[in-house]
């Protein structure tokens, strides 16, 4: 018989390890995360297109930007992947599983590598228009915004809970777990690129920004899929089972509180 708590635990805690040991080398600095930009203004505040583009690249190497957007990847998005990680564990054979979760996280990762590459390449985009400005970060809320309550949004979020059957044997197991990765990774892109992207443009508080997308996006993990439809999408579901929960721990409380006579 299996025991399908321990098999999720050994999903979930050395998951939410990697993560936290990412999110503890950010916080600590020591990802270059930050990409520089402090040489970009002239005397009169004004940086010019293809000057700031050369020493933005002089001054962020592609290999560091990447290792830095790899290292974000693990803190955010690994803690989304246990479902699917245990999925794809429990759809293989022992002597295959460690192959087939790293071909799993090999497409998942290869998806949001080239959308950090674009992502990256907006941000320094608008960091040679308008360096140390809002605006990049305010337009680009707005349409976080607008697509946090589209129903193509809905799509995606439901699309991430769709596990795919897995084979068992072969090259087409290898190639099963490979395209379920590459699919995964692009509803994932989908359903989070806007909210990223907003975090990466704001000129100061990146990483707190960036943690507060993260729980967001957790939160709407959570969520059921549903029908697609305009509406606003985010705390709902994790809202009740707080107040669920404190409305039992009032009652607890009251329950112990004597009754004076």
């Amino acid at each position: 018989m299996i025991d399908f708590a321990r098999e999720v635990a050994r999903v979930r805690y050395p998951v939410l390890a990697a993560s936290a040991v990412a999110w503890t080398v950010l916080a600590a600095g020591l990802s270059g995360l930050h990409l520089h930009a402090d040489i970009l203004c002239t005397d009169n505040g004004v940086a010019t297109m293809p000057g700031s583009l050369s020493l933005l690249l002089a001054m962020n190497p592609p290999a560091a930007v990447a290792a830095a957007w790899a290292l974000m990847l693990v803190a955010m998005m690994s803690p989304l992947l246990i479902p699917a990680i245990h999925h794809v564990r429990f759809s293989s054979f022992a002597r295959r599983r460690a192959r087939s979760i790293a071909l799993f996280l090999a497409g998942y990762g290869a998806v949001w590598m080239t959308c950090g590459a674009l992502l990256t390449g907006i941000k320094l985009a608008a960091l040679a228009l308008a360096p140390q400005s809002y605006i990049p970060a305010a337009v680009s809320a707005l349409i976080a915004f607008v697509w946090q309550a589209s129903p193509f949004k809905q799509r995606c979020l439901n699309r991430c809970h769709d596990n795919r059957p897995i084979a068992a044997f072969g090259l087409e197991a290898d190639l099963d777990a490979l395209r379920f990765g590459l699919r995964h990774g692009i509803w994932c892109a989908g359903a989070c690129s806007a909210l990223m992207l907003f975090a990466m443009l704001l000129p100061e508080g990146h990483l707190a920004a960036m943690a507060a997308v993260a729980i967001l996006i957790f939160c709407e993990r959570v969520e059921d899929p549903e029908p697609p439809r305009w509406k606003m999408r985010g705390l709902r579901r994790v809202s009740l089972i707080v107040a669920a929960r404190t409305r039992i721990r009032l009652r607890m409380l009251l329950c112990r509180v004597p009754v004076s006579s």
